[in-house]
């Protein structure tokens, strides 16, 4: 595997207004609050391509297309993302993965926005994921 930057560090919570109170009230970061919607995030911070703060209901959703996180699962604290040179690479390090012996919590898909994306739950309860993000790679667009 290759892996080209971490491209999203994310905050998983389980109560949103504290979350919001910390990050963007009292470390002053310029989140975004997409209207309607809970999941706040910045690509503004030096150091990080994208930060978000992550409601759990959303990230049970991304992982296992409901809104309660699994009861047999450790819960996840954060989300980290690691982005490879394309999606056939995304493809090529899920079968990596696999023959090492990892269980994917999702094998990789390309979500509407356009990024690629395959998890895995750490032991530690982290969620882990392979992408590809093409507007965060040269040339790769918007």
């Amino acid at each position: 595997m290759n892996v080209q930057f971490i491209s999203s560090f994310s905050i998983i919570t389980t109560d949103s207004a504290a979350s919001s109170k910390l990050f963007p009230d009292t470390l002053g970061l310029p989140l975004e609050h997409p209207e309607g919607d809970e999941y706040c995030f910045s690509e503004k911070i030096e150091g990080c391509k994208h930060f978000g703060v992550w409601p759990l209901s959303q990230a049970a959703q991304a992982c296992f297309g409901t809104s309660e996180w699994p009861a047999d699962r450790p819960v996840p604290q954060l989300s980290l993302e690691f982005d490879l040179e394309s999606e056939a690479a995304v493809r090529a390090g899920v079968q990596e993965m696999e023959a090492q012996g990892f269980t994917l919590v999702h094998s990789a898909r390309t979500e509407p926005w356009g990024q690629t994306i395959a998890r895995i739950l750490t032991n530690e309860g982290a969620i882990v994921g392979l992408s590809y993000t093409p507007w965060m790679h040269p040339g790769g667009g918007a």
